[in-house]
């Protein structure tokens, strides 16, 4: 059985898909770009479509960073945050 990767085409370390197989073979086709790959869809040998994996869009922070730098910031206890920017600690 001949799998996604067998329908489609390398072009300049870029893979190419024809819509019928991009559709056909989908799933397989979000995996690849979930691994990191991009793919340009054609229609008649013209590219219709690219499909990338995801960036991180700007001001999205990192949970466990915001959490690793609280942890690790001095706590002035029983100041207020007012306190603390007048202080330069905030």
């Amino acid at each position: 059985m001949l799998g996604w990767d067998d329908h489609i085409t390398k072009v300049n370390k870029m893979k190419t898909s024809t819509v019928v197989e991009a559709k056909a073979h989908f799933s397989a086709l979000l995996s690849a770009v979930a691994d990191g790959e991009e793919i340009v869809v054609t229609r008649r040998g013209q590219p219709v479509a690219r499909i990338v994996p995801p960036t991180r869009a700007p001001g999205i922070f990192d949970v466990a960073m915001l959490r690793t730098y609280v942890e690790a910031s001095p706590v002035a206890s029983g100041m207020t945050v007012e306190e603390m920017r007048e202080s330069d600690q905030l």
